[in-house]
C-alpha cells in the first residue's frame, strides 16, 4: 500500500518539458548564429574592401618626394623670385597627451617664448583636441628657430621640411612677380599665371613596413616631376631704373600713384613694368590690399593728347590728308552740336607737325570729321583699344571703347584727341611701339624670345614714318623737350587728361603722360610715363611724365648698347674728341 503510493507520488512529480520556452530560446540561438554568418558573408563576399583598407592602413605606407618651387629669372638669369628651405612647426595631440608631454611647463614656456605666443593659448590647442594627430604651431621658421624647438625634445612636438618664397628684388618688381602663400601657391601676379609651370609634381613611394617599421616590400615608386624655372623677358637693370626714377617722381610731384612701362618694339618683349607706390613681397603684413595691384594692367584712364598721333595717321591712312597738308584752325573754337571745341589760343593755319607740336585740338577735330565715323573708329579698335595686349596677365583691362552704332560729332572730335575712351599703360605702349615697328602690332609677352608673336600689319609703313618724324619734332621744338636723350633721336608725345570725377563728368585731378620710341633712325623701345594725380603746381605731362621718360630711356639704351643716332650730336661729339687728341699730342710734343 505504501509502495503504491509512493509510486503515485513520483508519477505526479515528474519533470515536464515547456514547449514555448525551448522554442524561444532554440530561436535565438539560431538567430544570433544566422546573423554571425550572414556579417561574416557581407563582410568577406560582398564588400571586403574594408577590412583590405584598415590591413594596408597597419603595413603600408606612402611618402612624398617633395620637390622646390621652381624659380623666376629676367632674361639675363637674375633671380627675382627663388625658394629657401625651412621648416614647420606642428604637433601631434595624441601622442603628447599619451607621453603626459604637457607636464613639462619649463619646455613649453620656452617653446612659446620663442613662437611668440602665450603658453596657455599654445597648450590649449593641444589639450582641446586630444584626438586630432595634427596641429599647426609656427609654419616656415627660421632653421635657428627649428634647430632650437628640436633640442627642447618635447613628446608629440615634430619639425616638417617646407620651403619659403625669397623675392631678392623686393619692392621693384613686387607687382609683376607677385606672391605665394603659406602653402608655397601663387596667388599674385606672375607667381600665380606660371603656378603650375613653377610647382612641378611630387614624387612618391608606397611600400608595406612590419610591425617594428622596417621597410619589407616596395609596391609604387613614382619619381618626381621636376618644376620648371620661368625666364622673363624682364630686364631687370631696366626695371630697376625705371623703379627708381618713377619712385622720385611720385614723391617730387606728390602724385598718387604712376607706372612705366617699357617694350622692344620689335618683339613685343617686356622689359620694364614698374608701379609706384609698391610693397616689400617678403613681409607683406600690414600691407592694404589694394597696393598688391598691378596699376599698370588694370588702371584705365582717358589718354589724353597721346591719342593725338592715331587721328593723324587715320587722315593719312583714308586719303583725306596728305603729309604736306594745311588745317586752318581759326578762330581757334567752334561749336558742335552746342559743344565747345578750342585751342588754347588761335593757331591760325597748322600743318600736321604742328598740330602735333602744339597739340591744337582744332586740328584733331577737323581731321577726325574729314575721315568716315567707321573709318576713325575702326582705327581705335585695330589698335587694340579693346582687348587685352596678349599677355595673359591675370587682371589685365582690355579698356574702354564703345562699339555702339551711334556716334554724336562731337564724341568723335573728343574722340580725336584722347577722350570718350579708356586705355591702360600697357595698352598704350603697345600703340606707340606699334608705330615704332612701321604699323606692325604685335602681341606683348612678359617672356624671353617668343616664338609664337606673329605680327599683325595695321599702319602703312609710310605712314607711321612720316608720323615719327613729326613727334621727333614734339620732343625737338614743341612741348616734349624735357623727354630729349643726348646722342639719340626721339618721338613722342605728351598728354595731360582730366580725370573723371565718380558722379560723373570731370574733377579737379589730372593724369600727366609721355609716350615716345627711340632711336627714330631704327626704333628700338617704346615707354610709357604716367604720373597720376600730381598734387604740387606742376601737372602737364610734359613737366611731369617726360623728364622720366628721358632717363629711362636714356639708360635702357645705354644698358642694351644701341648706338647713338642724333648725327649732330655724334659730329659735335667727334671735333670735340679729335681737337683733345690733337692737343693732347702738341702737348706731348
Amino acid at each position: 500500500m505504501t509502495v503504491k503510493k509512493a509510486k503515485r507520488n513520483q508519477d505526479n512529480y515528474k519533470p515536464t518539458t515547456i514547449a514555448w520556452r525551448f522554442y524561444v530560446v532554440l530561436g535565438l540561438i539560431c538567430l544570433v548564429y544566422t546573423g554571425l554568418v550572414a556579417r561574416a558573408a557581407y563582410i568577406q563576399v560582398i564588400e571586403p574592401g574594408s577590412l583590405i583598407i584598415k590591413g594596408d592602413n597597419r603595413t603600408i605606407r606612402n611618402t612624398l618626394n617633395d620637390t622646390y618651387r621652381g624659380a623666376i629669372v629676367d632674361r639675363n638669369g637674375i633671380e627675382l623670385a627663388i625658394s629657401v628651405p625651412v621648416q614647420t612647426i606642428y604637433a601631434d595631440p595624441k601622442i603628447v597627451i599619451e607621453q603626459n608631454g604637457l607636464a613639462m611647463s619649463r619646455r613649453w614656456k620656452a617653446l612659446a617664448q620663442v613662437l611668440n605666443k602665450d603658453v596657455d593659448k599654445l597648450k590649449s590647442r593641444i589639450g582641446t583636441n586630444p584626438k586630432k594627430r595634427f596641429v599647426y604651431l609656427a609654419r616656415q621658421v627660421s632653421p635657428s628657430m627649428a634647430n632650437y624647438v628640436r633640442e627642447l625634445k618635447i613628446p608629440g612636438i615634430y619639425l616638417r621640411k617646407e620651403s619659403k618664397r625669397f623675392y631678392p628684388a623686393g619692392e621693384i618688381s613686387a607687382h609683376l612677380v607677385g606672391f605665394t602663400n603659406v602653402d608655397d601657391k601663387g596667388i599674385e601676379g606672375l607667381e600665380r599665371l606660371y603656378n603650375d609651370r613653377l610647382t612641378g609634381e611630387a614624387g612618391k613611394k608606397k611600400y608595406i613596413k612590419d610591425a617594428k617599421g622596417r621597410k619589407i616590400e616596395i609596391l609604387e615608386n613614382k619619381d618626381a616631376t621636376d618644376p620648371q624655372d620661368v625666364v622673363l623677358s624682364i630686364d631687370q637693370r631696366i626695371q630697376a631704373l625705371a623703379y627708381r626714377e618713377l619712385k622720385a617722381a611720385v614723391k617730387s610731384f606728390k602724385a598718387t600713384s604712376g607706372s612705366v612701362v617699357v617694350v622692344d618694339v620689335k618683339t613685343g618683349e617686356i622689359l620694364a613694368m614698374v608701379n609706384g607706390p609698391s610693397y616689400n613681397p617678403n613681409n607683406r603684413k600690414g600691407t592694404a590690399t589694394h597696393r598688391f595691384r598691378n596699376r599698370a594692367i588694370t588702371d584705365i584712364f582717358e589718354p589724353g593728347s597721346t591719342m593725338k598721333p592715331l587721328t593723324v595717321l587715320t587722315a593719312l591712312e583714308f586719303g583725306s590728308a596728305e603729309t604736306d597738308t594745311v588745317i586752318n584752325t581759326s578762330p581757334g573754337s567752334m561749336r558742335i552740336g552746342g559743344r565747345r571745341v578750342s585751342d588754347p589760343r588761335n593757331y591760325g593755319k597748322l600743318s600736321l607737325t604742328e598740330i602735333l607740336k602744339k597739340s591744337s585740338n582744332m586740328g584733331t577735330t577737323k581731321l577726325a570729321l574729314d575721315v568716315p565715323k567707321d573709318f576713325l573708329l575702326g582705327k581705335f579698335f585695330e589698335m587694340g583699344f579693346s582687348e587685352d595686349t596678349g599677355t595673359g596677365l591675370v587682371g589685365e583691362s582690355s579698356g574702354m571703347l564703345s562699339d555702339r552704332s551711334r556716334w554724336s560729332k562731337f564724341e568723335l572730335a573728343t574722340l580725336s584727341w584722347g577722350y570718350g575712351l579708356a586705355i591702360s599703360p600697357l595698352q598704350l605702349a603697345r600703340f606707340y611701339s606699334t608705330i615704332g615697328n612701321g604699323g606692325m602690332k604685335v602681341p606683348l609677352t612678359v617672356l624671353k624670345d617668343p616664338s609664337f608673336n606673329e605680327g599683325e600689319q595695321v599702319l602703312d609703313a609710310i605712314n607711321t614714318q612720316a608720323v615719327l618724324e613729326m613727334l621727333e619734332k614734339v620732343v625737338t621744338e614743341g612741348g616734349g623737350k624735357k623727354a630729349k636723350v643726348e646722342g639719340y633721336r626721339v618721338a613722342g608725345k605728351t598728354g595731360t587728361a582730366i580725370k573723371a570725377a565718380a558722379g560723373g563728368g570731370y574733377g579737379n585731378d589730372y593724369v600727366g603722360l609721355f609716350a615716345g620710341v627711340a632711336p627714330v633712325s631704327d626704333p628700338r623701345l617704346a615707354i610709357v610715363v604716367v604720373i597720376n594725380e600730381p598734387g604740387g603746381d606742376l601737372y602737364h605731362g610734359g613737366e611731369v611724365a617726360a623728364p622720366v621718360f628721358s632717363r629711362v630711356m636714356a639708360g635702357s639704351l645705354q644698358y642694351l648698347n644701341i648706338a647713338p643716332d642724333d648725327e649732330t650730336q655724334i659730329s659735335r661729339w667727334s671735333k670735340t674728341f679729335n681737337s683733345k687728341q690733337l692737343q693732347k699730342g702738341a702737348n706731348d710734343a
